[in-house]
């Protein structure tokens, strides 16, 4: 992970589960890639959410996906799912990248956008707690 920008890369291979007749990856699948990566990038950085939220009573649901198909994933193909932190402070936006290793071929670009809500209440926060903020950010 870079130091100057929260990044991650995970690499995968195309099990047989994923694919469809034609050994092309179903495209719900392409989220667990995603989900694979964003949870590396917060292990990486040592922020637990599960943790935080029994510690303070906020959890961070996924509350917005965005995904562009750009080259399909084939059975045994070998790629990286790159997380980026985007943003993380009224809002945590992740964005991700899926690229072929082979030849470095952009496959899927993404994001993902979580809010920080109180529960039991329900009730969604306009900022992310600064704890998470800084934890995201990293040491100026």
């Amino acid at each position: 992970m870079s130091k100057s920008a929260k990044t991650c890369t995970v690499r995968l291979k195309v099990p047989f589960h994923d694919v469809d007749p034609i050994q092309v990856v179903w495209h719900g699948h392409y989220f667990k890639y995603f989900e694979l990566a964003r949870t590396e990038i917060f292990d990486q950085i040592g922020l637990d959410l599960h943790n935080f939220y029994l510690d303070s009573g906020y959890v961070f649901p996924i509350s917005r996906t965005i995904v562009k198909y750009i080259h399909p994933l084939r059975y045994k193909d070998e790629f990286t799912c790159t997380a980026t932190i985007a943003e993380c402070k009224r809002k945590i936006i992740i964005n991700y990248e899926i690229r072929l290793v082979s030849n470095n071929l952009l496959c899927t670009k993404g994001s993902s956008e979580q809010v920080a809500v109180k529960y039991p209440e329900m009730e969604m926060e306009l900022v992310i707690p600064e704890e998470i903020q800084k934890a995201l950010k990293g040491p100026a």
